[in-house]
């Protein structure tokens, strides 16, 4: 054995690979792919000049009265004496005892540090809106040090972007959005910030996830990242390998306060739309489709004869929005919008608020298990809440005498006054009311309760309860394993329910 060490020694060196053999120990050689790729150091090189350190200052108007951050009551002559005097000190303006201005407490001014980007030499930077959110003053650092005050350009709160402007004393260095489309689970990304305030810092991770929702906002897509990202970062460029910004890094999950390796960015997509509108006007004009929508299930799905589950069901129409005079009714799902796949109710979200206001679009639906294409004019989101101020009152008609029958696990009566008073059901409301749900019933599964009002069954309006039963019972004649109601609340909201008819 001891000649074929080292004919064994060099095959083990060409290949990149070292062990130890008793006496005789080989250079390890770390795989490229451990290492990480190379050139990270010539990107952050490149851009590092384009990322900038933002510092913002509030006046904090402070009140009197001495109930306020109170001085501890400490021993005579503890040594934390002199500390506590001090510390309250300043933070009150004056003597803990009260010296200046009878104990009233000054305004202090406080400071807050955060990251952004260039991304025009003119002197346009990207922060997040939580970065200079509520800020009297806000100032850009340079890479070099250099302090400039900068001035707002726009925000948007929804996607917690801001937009910056300041004149620059020297020539700058900006960077460009890039295409996070086309991100891949596992491409490289390199992160660039201020985290807790240190200045400049590169650190590189990999792309963990895409479209991720976390319940932050109505557009929620982030990219995941696990990246070092922390606590002055935000505001602050992801790049890809081609030192393009392909997200803007936002927030971290962390039960510790420091990174855990889940840190998340606002694509690039939604950030450069988003800054466009801000540099254009100042204020984001996303558009407004005039709907109302919830997720398909597999039993709504089923109901609708959709295969597989997708889309958006429309669960409400704005009697003031682009979506009514456009003919899309309550029970339609929007699968295709201005030639975009709608996946799910935040597909249609993001797709709608990217669209130009007052663009003619195509919205593919599936109605009645047939697809149906309408054109829509897109209206302004802000449109809106000025439409849902107006409420339209329909009169109601005659109510027919009380009945009450059982179906689906649900007490059923036709709509009285006596009832719309119990319930507080507005009188442009209308269907049959449920009185009562059987506990052990799938009604109560699904969290339908005495005071809703079943407006549709099976995408037929239903004005009685022996209407309900009716289709209930033809529901089963036909096979079908479960029916779908459109069910609406005493305020007129709209929602779509699939119980099992079994």
């Amino acid at each position: 054995m001891t000649g074929a060490r080292p004919a064994l020694t060099r095959r083990l060196r060409l290949m990149g690979i070292a062990i130890s053999l008793g006496a005789a120990s080989f250079l390890v050689a770390t795989p490229v792919s451990a290492r990480g790729p190379d050139g990270i150091a010539d990107i952050a090189e490149k851009v590092i000049d384009s990322v900038v350190n933002i510092s913002t200052s509030q006046n904090v108007e402070a009140k009197g009265g001495g109930n306020r951050e109170a001085m501890p009551q400490l021993p005579p002559g503890s040594p934390f004496e002199e500390f506590f005097d001090d510390f309250f000190k300043n933070r009150r303006g004056g003597s803990p005892k009260g010296g200046d201005r009878g104990g009233e407490m000054q305004p202090r001014k406080t400071n807050s540090l955060g990251s952004g980007f260039i991304i025009d030499a003119a002197g346009v930077v990207v922060t997040n809106n939580h970065v200079i959110a509520d800020a009297d003053e806000i100032n850009v650092i340079m890479n070099d040090g250099t302090k400039i005050k900068a001035e707002l350009v726009g925000v948007d709160k929804k996607t917690d972007i801001a937009v910056l402007k300041f004149k620059p004393v020297k020539q700058l260095t900006a960077v460009k959005f890039g295409d996070s489309d086309k991100l891949r689970l596992g491409e490289w990304v390199i992160a660039i910030g201020n985290p807790f305030s240190l200045g400049g810092s590169v650190t590189a991770g990999i792309v963990s996830a895409r479209n991720r929702d976390i319940s932050q906002g109505p557009y929620d897509s982030y990219i995941q990242t696990d990246a070092s990202i922390n606590r002055g970062n935000s505001g602050g460029p992801l790049f890809n390998l081609e030192g393009e910004v392909v997200g803007v890094n936002t927030l971290i999950i962390s039960p510790t306060g420091g990174s855990i390796g889940l840190g998340f960015a606002v694509p690039s997509k939604t950030a450069a739309g988003v800054v466009d509108q801000l540099r254009q006007f100042g204020e984001l004009r996303r558009g407004w489709l005039g709907v109302r929508i919830q997720p398909v299930t597999e039993e709504i799905a089923e109901s609708l004869n959709i295969k597989p589950a997708r889309g958006a069901l429309v669960a409400g129409i704005d009697d003031k929005g682009p979506a009514k005079p456009a003919g899309i009714e309550p029970g339609d799902v929007v699968v295709r919008f201005d030639g975009k796949d709608v996946k799910d109710p935040k597909d249609l979200s993001r797709v709608v608020a990217d669209t130009a206001v007052g663009k003619e679009v195509d919205v593919v639906i599936i109605r009645k298990g047939k697809e149906e294409t309408r054109k829509v004019t897109l209206g302004r989101l802000e449109d809106n809440e000025k439409a849902q101020q107006a409420s339209a009152k329909a009169k109601e008609e005659p109510a027919e005498k009380l009945v009450t029958q059982k179906a689906l696990g649900l007490d059923l009566a036709a709509l009285s006054k006596d009832l719309r008073s119990k319930y507080k059901i507005k009188d442009s409301v209308r269907g049959v009311v449920i009185t009562g749900v059987d506990n052990a019933s799938d009604a109560a599964e699904k969290r339908l309760s005495a005071g809703d009002v079943i407006v549709e069954v099976a995408q037929e309006a239903v004005g009685s309860a022996a209407d309900i039963k009716k289709r209930v019972d033809q529901l089963k004649k036909d096979g079908k394993k479960s029916v779908l109601l459109m069910v609406a609340n005493g305020e007129g909201e709209l929602r779509f329910v699939a119980l099992s008819v079994q």
